[in-house]
């Protein structure tokens, strides 16, 4: 078994699993994984800890990503205290599951290859640019994480390790042909059907309401008839899109521009090199005797690429001569950088340079020189930049006075709106739910709503929407929230029940039609006037036409002649009957073998979470925090 789960590390979900893996320590940093500062812990499993900075990184990285998928509707869920402790309780029981996953994985003795760990670091999108494994960035990816290169190697090792017995398990579950033929048959089959839609209405004149049911319906539902607090506001804003008109950039004022920022016209000189590294590990003394030997060696007139190929420790670049491509300068060690500019002609080669991962020797194996884009190249744009910029400063310094005018003059919007050339816009009454488009701001809401501010009747502050958007608003008018009196709401109380009591009226007649014989039931539609349609080849997934519930009733009925009621959707009434079911047996390859990975990913998916439940119910686990 032990093999089997070797043997899985080499597939794709080996890919994916392990991408996801480096996923976090790419956005949220290694380091953490390796430091072990001063920490309490959130939980202890079977006697290991599980620190409260990983609890807060696992929940921080899971909360960006639902908040980046999910946009601002999410955010506010955070703001509920409940929500918030839940969700972060849910984070730290999935890293207890992983971490007792990680000592099975131990306890197994499960073990990755050299071999796999190359494969798969070569294979990680992290570390690759344009599809294609770059040395230069996985050193830089390491470095900024705080890895040294085999440090990496054995947090791989470990993590892929524990991944063995994920997919070892994922791998072995499977379902028989037969369960997948009896699914497939079960879902391709139709039904032949009777149907007819009994609609309300033909019961609405026989209802008859009196007080007592308009009182109990009223005092059951009053819910149903509290309004939302609303309000009316004045406000003025300010916008750096209305000030750009007024602004041209001159000659001189784009000529400014341009030398200032000739950083962002010019196109950096390109290094590509080559080096030998020889990690110093545990002693340093030896590391530097061994680059020193192979210094002498490329001085005697050996072959760099071939010296590379031979004693370099990084075992990427080296196999490509120690190529590094065209590297970055800032991404590597400070000392490396400081090498590689020293070297001013191609083929020259660097003394033995010390940083983090060792000693190296580095080559300049090609030089690409700076080069300058001229201004009139970037006039029009340039144009376009100094005139917003003029415009954003001219919306700062008309900011500055709205924030003062609205101050000093409390009671009123009119002085800020001549000072600055706008009007002043009342919007109708709105809620909290139903927010003008250009109010629909956190922080206007909060303020439109606040009982202080409601009452003060006062100018606010500057509220900024965005960074070149921003307005001062006052209240204009106030509706509290309240509950609407029975006499307010009488004709829509009386009609809501109306509906209902005819949809059970309606019903009634229904079931009713259920229970007769035949002739006393054909008597029965025939006084309402209500004929069967036949339907054909009904299949599970609905019909036009045809309500999805009348439809799911259907597919309840066993014998043929069967019928029901049921209430639609529409508040209208169905009579359902069951002619024939119609059995497809003919086989469809492709939808069977769909349907088999679907089944198999359930019952892995199911078989998982039973192996997770089994752990924990074996294990110590205790939760300190969350």
């Amino acid at each position: 078994m032990l093999e089997r789960m070797r043997e899985g590390l080499q597939g794709p979900w080996a890919m994916i699993i392990v991408a996801l893996i480096v996923l976090s320590f790419v956005f949220a940093g290694v380091g953490s994984y390796l430091a072990t500062p001063v920490d309490t812990a959130a939980a202890k499993v079977n006697g290991e800890d599980i620190s409260a900075r990983s609890l807060d990184q696992a929940y921080q990285n899971e909360r960006a990503r639902l908040e980046s998928q999910f946009g601002e509707g999410i955010s506010s869920l955070f703001s509920n205290p409940e929500y918030l402790a839940n969700f972060r309780q849910g984070v730290l029981e999935r890293l207890v599951a992983d971490k007792l996953v990680e000592q099975k994985a131990q306890a197994l003795g499960l073990r990755v290859s050299d071999e796999q760990i190359k494969e798969t670091i070569l294979n990680m999108p992290e570390f690759q640019v344009g599809g294609v494994f770059n040395n230069e960035r996985y050193l830089a990816v390491l470095r900024q994480a705080g890895f040294q290169v085999d440090d990496f190697r054995n947090y791989m090792r470990n993590t892929m390790s524990k991944e063995q017995l994920s997919r070892a398990l994922v791998a072995t579950d499977f379902v028989v042909p037969t369960e997948v033929i009896t699914q497939l048959n079960l879902g391709r089959q139709t039904r032949d059907a009777k149907y007819a839609t009994i609609a309300v209405t033909k019961f609405l004149d026989s209802v008859e309401l009196t007080e007592d049911d308009i009182n109990n319906y009223y005092q059951t539902n009053i819910d149903s008839y509290d309004t939302e607090e609303q309000v009316s506001v004045d406000y003025v804003e300010l916008k750096v899109s209305d000030l750009v008109g007024g602004f041209t950039a001159t000659d001189e004022k784009i000529e400014e521009y341009y030398q200032f920022n000739i950083a962002n016209y010019r196109s950096e000189a390109q290094r590509r090199v080559s080096h030998i590294l020889i990690e110093s590990g545990e002693d340093a003394e030896a590391g530097e005797i061994k680059i020193a030997e192979v210094q002498a060696k490329l001085l005697s007139g050996e072959n760099f690429a071939d010296l590379a190929k031979e004693y370099s420790d990084d075992t990427f670049s080296a196999e490509n001569g120690g190529d590094l491509e065209f590297i970055t300068l800032g991404d590597l060690d400070p000392a490396f950088d400081e090498a590689v500019l020293a070297l001013e002609n191609v083929g020259d080669v660097s003394d033995i340079v010390k940083t983090d991962f060792g000693f190296h020797l580095i080559k300049l194996t090609e030089f690409i020189a700076e080069a300058v884009t001229p201004l009139e190249d970037v006039k029009d744009e340039i144009a376009q930049a100094v005139t917003l910029e003029m415009a954003t400063e001219e919306f700062f310094v008309q900011q500055q006075t709205m924030a003062e005018l609205a101050f000093e003059v409390p009671d009123s919007l009119e002085d800020v709106a001549s000072a600055i050339d706008k009007v002043i816009v009342t919007t109708p009454l709105f809620s909290a739910s139903n927010v003008p488009p250009v109010l629909n701001n956190g922080a206007v809401l909060a303020k439109a709503f606040s009982a202080e501010f409601i009452e003060e009747n006062m100018n606010s502050d500057v509220i900024e929407l965005n960074d070149e958007h921003v307005l001062v608003m006052r209240i204009a008018q106030h509706e509290p929230q309240r509950t609407r009196a029975l006499e307010e709401v009488r004709e829509q109380v009386e009609m809501s029940l109306k509906a209902q009591k005819s949809q059970e009226a309606a019903l009634a007649f229904a079931n009713q039609v259920v229970a007769a014989s035949g002739d006393e039931q054909a008597s029965l539609l025939a006084d309402q006037a209500i004929v069967l349609t036949e339907l054909s080849s009904v299949p599970r997934e609905g019909l036009e036409g045809v309500d999805t519930a009348a439809v799911e009733v259907l597919f309840t009925l066993s014998q043929s002649n069967a019928q029901a009621a049921v209430s639609l959707s529409t508040g209208d009434v169905a009579l359902v009957e069951l002619v024939t079911v119609n059995d497809v047996t003919t086989p469809d390859t492709e939808l069977g073998e769909q349907l088999r990975n679907r089944m198999t990913a359930q019952r892995s998916q199911n078989n998982y979470q039973a192996f997770i439940d089994a752990l924990i119910d074996d294990a110590e686990v205790v939760y300190l925090a969350n």
